[in-house]
């Protein structure tokens, strides 16, 4: 199922692999997913794999909103099947975010795929640091959304970061001097940033990598 998304950086979001085991308190997709009665328990949908093959216009494509693609309860042969759909889909470019890194050096990844790894604290910061190093991608990226708390990216080489606070019942603005160090990061390694409206007091920043669509 194809769905034109809110989320700023993205065309659609296209769900052939939902659910999730993090638990993370603040996920959204997760209080979706109960709300329409799906649950978040792992789900692969088969009848949703072609759809981005129905779309002609060039488009960006989140992966898996609702869920991790990566997670370590998926099985490998779901991750093939969306996988393969990418390869059939040249012209558009796939986005993916994953909270579970380690399984990202294991893929074979086409030029039009975005990978990426949430980093929120500094702890899954520094295991996505490691984990990307070891991605061979056009695209690699950081998404630190909802940031929680001041995060060093050390000396990785990014093709984007994304930077936003928490939204929904328990929502806060991350502290500015967090937010500014990972401008300053960027800046100094000409890293294109995407910062989320949801940020107060920055001026709306919606850069994307020269591979963008």
């Amino acid at each position: 199922m194809m769905n034109k998304t809110k989320i700023e950086w993205t065309d659609f979001s296209w769900n052939p692999v939902t659910g999730c085991h993090h638990g993370c308190e603040y996920c959204y997709a997760r209080a979706l997913a109960n709300r329409i009665g799906y649950g978040f328990g792992p789900r692969f949908w088969p009848n949703r794999l072609h759809d981005p093959l129905k779309i002609k216009r060039c488009s960006k494509i989140f992966v898996s909103s609702m869920g991790d693609l990566f997670g370590e309860w998926v099985p490998q042969e779901w991750i093939n099947a969306v996988l393969d759909i990418v390869r059939q889909a040249p012209r558009h470019s796939f986005q993916f975010l994953t909270k579970n890194p380690e399984r990202l050096s294991s893929q074979e990844w086409r030029t039009n795929a975005w990978v990426g790894a949430s980093a929120v604290t500094q702890a899954m910061a520094d295991r996505a640091i490691v984990a990307l190093s070891n991605v061979r991608a056009s695209v690699r990226f950081l998404s630190c959304e909802p940031l929680h708390e001041m995060i060093d990216l050390g000396d990785i080489c990014l093709d984007w970061l994304i930077i936003g606070a928490q939204t929904g019942p328990a929502a806060f603005q991350p502290e500015r001097k967090w937010v500014d160090r990972l401008l300053d990061f960027a800046a100094e390694r000409h890293t294109p940033v995407f910062l989320k409206p949801n940020l107060r007091g920055y001026a709306t920043r919606r850069e994307f990598p020269p591979l963008a669509t």
